[in-house]
């Protein structure tokens, strides 16, 4: 049977390169995003993730044609960089409730139907910076943070009933993403150039990291495996730097990320 699967932010990036993916192999993918117009790799509905309304509408028109959903992905999000000194309260509560609390509202409207069927798959996207914390990226790395904690608990919460969830943790990726990031530079001159220094080196290997159409099929691959971890790491070396978050002590650590990404 062809699998249903709802994705969303699946109009860039990871997103839509997964969508290509899983519709190549029979699926049947239900798009989510806030723009108004959708690509032909999936069925395009309107939905912004901070809405909630809009995401049970979406929600509930998708079972009116399918009957079922298979599999979610939790795809969209996007980032800020800067000073924790310097970034707006707004700015960050901003980056919660897209990248966290949309996660959120997509599965408190999935989760009933999840239950009821006795099946299905719940993927969060999260990131290597939910275990190894960036500097200047304080808050995206927490939100990131949130997804693979709440991805921990409700694994637990959900098993019993049929229902897996996968939290999926991509090192640096070539997208669209990196431009679309909203720096801040304020405070710059206070930090010595710190921040400025910092994100341009994460840009650099976000630019030259794994290619999104890798990153589309890892993420298609774990949607329709016959059974995926609840953490996983998407890229080789970045799964060495999460062991090394299991064996360095947290001084150790920070220390080393801050030769990286704060000098």
């Amino acid at each position: 049977m062809d699998k249903v699967v709802l994705i969303t932010g699946g109009t860039s990036g990871i997103g839509l390169e997964t969508a290509r993916q899983l519709t190549r192999q029979g699926c049947r993918v239900y798009e989510l995003s806030r723009r108004a117009d959708g690509t032909d790799a999936a069925v395009h509905m309107k939905a912004d993730v901070t809405d909630e309304e809009q995401v049970n509408a979406a929600v509930r028109e998708i079972m009116e044609r399918e009957g079922r959903i298979d599999v979610v992905i939790n795809n969209a999000g996007f980032g800020i960089s800067g000073a924790v000194e310097y970034t707006d309260t707004e700015d960050a509560v901003r980056q919660f409730d897209v990248n966290f609390f949309g996660m959120v509202r997509v599965n408190r409207a999935v989760l009933p139907i999840l239950h009821k069927q006795g099946h299905g798959r719940i993927i969060n996207m999260s990131s290597v910076a939910a275990p190894i914390a960036i500097p200047f990226q304080a808050y995206y790395s927490a939100s990131k943070a949130a997804i693979r904690t709440y991805s921990l608990a409700l694994q637990s919460e959900v098993k019993p009933y049929g229902i897996e969830v996968c939290c999926i943790m991509p090192g640096d990726i070539a997208t669209g993403f990196t431009a679309a990031r909203k720096k801040s530079p304020a405070g710059d001159a206070e930090y010595g150039g710190r921040i400025s220094r910092s994100v341009a080196v994460m840009e650099h290997d976000e630019q030259t990291g794994i290619s999104a159409d890798k990153a589309g099929e890892f993420v298609a691959g774990k949607a329709l495996a016959g059974r995926v971890p609840v953490l996983c790491t998407l890229g080789g070396k970045y799964k060495f730097f999460v062991f090394l978050t299991r064996i360095l002590s947290n001084r150790t650590l920070t220390d080393l990320v801050g030769k990286i990404y704060a000098s």
